[in-house]
């Protein structure tokens, strides 16, 4: 697993258990958490956008950043 999508799990709340044996590793959130690990990954996203716009001086990318949040209605 990526290591920030990591950072994101911990930092939501969510618990890392190992897997039986064969069976892949598990994470465990209560559902507020689960709300904050995804909006969490939607605010990189749409960060990630904007820094792009900055360095290009495009306003699209700007602009998508504002549109991924709110499709997943993630606040600023």
């Amino acid at each position: 697993m990526n290591e920030r999508i990591k950072q994101f799990a911990l930092q939501a709340g969510g618990e890392f258990y190992e897997g039986f044996a064969g069976s892949p590793n598990a994470v465990r959130f209560m559902e507020t958490d689960l709300e904050k690990f995804a909006e969490a990954i939607v605010r990189e996203c749409a960060s990630m956008a904007v820094d792009e716009a900055d360095k290009c001086g495009e306003q699209s990318s700007e602009m998508a950043g504002y549109a991924i949040k709110q499709h997943f209605g993630v606040e600023e």
